[in-house]
């Protein structure tokens, strides 16, 4: 016999929030059934409006805080009540460090059933102004531009006047923008009528050089007054040293296509990572958070624990970041990446950086690494940074063929992360220690870093 959720659709209730899911909202029991709220922080006591029900749990809006949990505090920025950006600036830093470190044990332990130790999350020296990337969506209402952030669970454009979490700059090269598109009248794109030419507005923020890259995504080849364009952006926007076009055409929630114009400039700003430097173009897969990213990557080194003598293989490498960071300690590093450009971007990074002991291929990771096994390839470390959705179980089975002696596993996402430790554990690798690291303040995401080595 099916027993009926205690709750329905529009139901106001009195609920404690006692933890945060993955998506940072507030996880509270009612009548012993879970319910999901925005907003809310662990001791909260609260009044709530139901507008979901699933089988095993609800939704939930808040609509009254009856007892505020100890941990919050006012949000310092303005958009916080409607933008979809952060989810955790009512929560004190301290706090979201304990409930992220919390996030990925709880993860470990329900979804793998092992029982690792889970350090202290590595804080931000500075949790404010960390993100060298913005991709604002854009659009119009009433005659004016709007460029920013999308609303909580809607496609409506919050109009971005500052952003806490963005690089300064990149707030004002939206601005700045969205002004200049005002003034010549460029038409923006509709998303509904798939009319417009100006869609998304990408700009990059180099913290190692102060340089700007602009990035215009359109709905379409010919660019409207493009050289008046250019003209106001080069006098109005300091350290602005490209501007770019990138042409989508496709009616989706893709932000970039894969034709792209150089307005005026060079294409890429120069970023650095430790002693390392990094041409990062408007497609490259680059950290968001060069700052914490070298936090991350000396831990990813120390657990590599390398001698001059390794072999490691760094999946999923992107634009070859963690390989070339690798490369002063290894014999050698081959990196695999299934995103051609990226594959450009290492290649043009180790040069850059004058790196001769990194190789680097092209295609997934699960079927480029059992080729290269079969050709001889042996790693003696594997380095993987996956996606969301984690790891291809083909990949898992090649590494464990492989035996490395160590296995440094960098992870966005506690659930699949959970799963693939439970994969590797049962097939011959231990996980010796898992640190996770703030890349994300004031966000619900968490990067973590493990080491794994053969049993």
């Amino acid at each position: 016999m099916k027993t009926r959720p205690p709750v329905d659709r529009e139901e106001i209730i009195q609920l404690q929030i006692d933890d945060l899911n993955h998506d940072g909202e507030g996880v509270g029991r009612y009548k012993d059934f879970t319910v999901f709220i925005p907003g809310t922080a662990p001791g909260d006591v609260i009044i709530a409006r139901v507008i979901s029900v699933q089988k095993n749990y609800a939704r939930a809006l808040l609509q009254e805080i009856i007892t505020p949990s100890p941990f919050r505090i006012a949000p310092s920025c303005p958009h916080y009540s409607e933008c979809g950006g952060c989810q955790l600036q009512h929560i004190s830093y301290p706090e979201q460090l304990r409930l992220k470190q919390k996030l990925v044990q709880d993860a470990v332990m329900r979804i793998a059933r092992l029982d690792v130790p889970v350090l202290p999350v590595i804080a931000a020296d500075d949790p404010w102004h960390y993100r060298n990337k913005a991709q604002l969506p854009v659009g119009g209402e009433n005659g004016n531009v709007l460029a920013g952030f999308y609303a909580r669970r809607t496609h409506r454009i919050v109009n971005l006047q500052s952003c806490r979490i963005q690089h300064p700059a990149n707030d004002q090269t939206a601005i700045t923008v969205r002004r200049i598109i005002q003034e010549l009248k460029i038409p923006v794109y509709n998303e509904k009528t798939h009319t417009g030419f100006i869609r998304h507005i990408l700009a990059r923020a180099s913290f190692a050089t102060g340089e700007i890259l602009l990035v215009l995504v359109t709905n379409g080849h010919t660019f409207p007054r493009r050289q008046e364009f250019v003209d106001l952006a080069r006098s109005r926007l300091q350290n602005l040293t490209g501007i770019v076009q990138n042409i989508n055409t496709r009616r989706d929630n893709v932000i970039l296509g894969t034709e792209e114009k150089t307005l005026w400039g060079k294409p890429f700003i120069t970023e650095r990572i430790g002693s390392l430097h990094f041409r990062v173009s408007g497609r490259s897969f680059f950290q968001v958070n060069p700052r914490q990213t070298e936090k991350l990557y000396a831990k990813a080194k120390e657990y590599a624990a390398l001698t001059g003598k390794e072999t490691v293989f760094d999946l999923y490498c992107g634009a070859g970041t963690i390989s070339l960071f690798l490369a002063d300690q290894a014999a050698r590093v081959v990196g695999v990446e299934i995103s051609t450009t990226a594959v450009e971007d290492a290649k043009a990074n180790a040069a850059v950086n004058a790196i001769t002991n990194a190789e680097f291929h092209t295609g997934p990771a699960e079927k480029i690494v059992p080729t290269l096994f079969r050709q001889g390839y042996h790693a003696d470390v594997v380095v993987v940074d996956p996606p969301r959705k984690g790891c291809d179980q083909a990949l898992l089975q090649t590494i464990t063929a492989m035996q490395p002696a160590r296995l440094v596993y960098i992870s966005c996402n506690p659930a699949t992360l959970a799963r693939d430790l439970a994969f590797l554990a049962a097939n011959g690798f231990q996980p010796r220690e898992i640190q996770p690291v703030d890349m994300f303040p004031h966000t619900s995401h968490v990067e973590t870093v493990v080491l794994m080595s053969r049993k």
